[in-house]
């Protein structure tokens, strides 16, 4: 007899919202998405202790971690992939990073993916869930395809984390994808010297 994989804990910190998932053979067995401009940081292991309770499993279950790396929100990508990070570490699991954009684009097909923000808009086309490219950033007119959009959604989880089953043990550390740069400028004086009195 064939059993079920261990549960992946799939995280999606990217836009307004924080939402976490155990994906338990291929179904969600326990979900929460709360909408929220900020706090994901202080929200998001509560919550995924919560989902662990209602699913009647422990940290030791939890065979992989899926989160979402962006593009979105500086801060709530850093907060989700962080905490990935420190979880596959401390339970002894790999964690996969996986974008929006591929996320949208696991279809049959050609698919348009589009993601908006308040500066414009990344597109990146896939084919039968494959890349045929990098993602673009404010590309113009949108290519021919069904055009897919995600602005201000949570990712879909299962589908975040089946990708990501396919790449547990195989793909690097999950890290925040940026497709510009950050709003805030480095400062322009110095750093303070550090002293060090050993």
């Amino acid at each position: 007899m064939v059993s079920d994989p261990p549960p992946i804990l799939a995280l999606d910190t990217a836009a307004a919202h924080c939402a976490a998932a155990l994906v338990c053979g291929g179904r969600i067995c326990a979900a929460r998405a709360e909408t929220m401009d900020r706090g994901q940081a202080e929200r998001l292991l509560p919550m995924v202790e919560e989902l662990l309770v209602e699913a009647g499993i422990g940290w030791d279950a939890v065979g992989g971690i899926a989160v979402c790396t962006g593009p979105g929100n500086f801060t709530g990508l850093r907060a989700a992939v962080a905490a990935a990070r420190g979880l596959a570490l401390a339970l002894g699991v790999p964690a996969v990073g996986v974008s929006r954009l591929e996320v949208l684009g696991a279809r049959p097909g050609v698919t348009v993916a589009t993601i908006a923000d308040k500066r414009g808009r990344f597109v990146q086309i896939f084919r039968d869930g494959v890349a045929e490219g990098p993602p673009s950033l404010d590309p113009g007119a949108l290519p021919a395809g069904p055009v897919v959009d995600g602005t201000d959604l949570p990712c879909d989880l299962a589908t975040l984390a089946a990708i990501a089953a396919r790449r547990l043990g195989s793909a690097p550390p999950p890290a925040p994808l940026y497709l510009r740069p950050a709003d805030a400028m480095p400062p322009s004086e110095a750093p303070p010297p550090i002293l060090d009195d050993a």
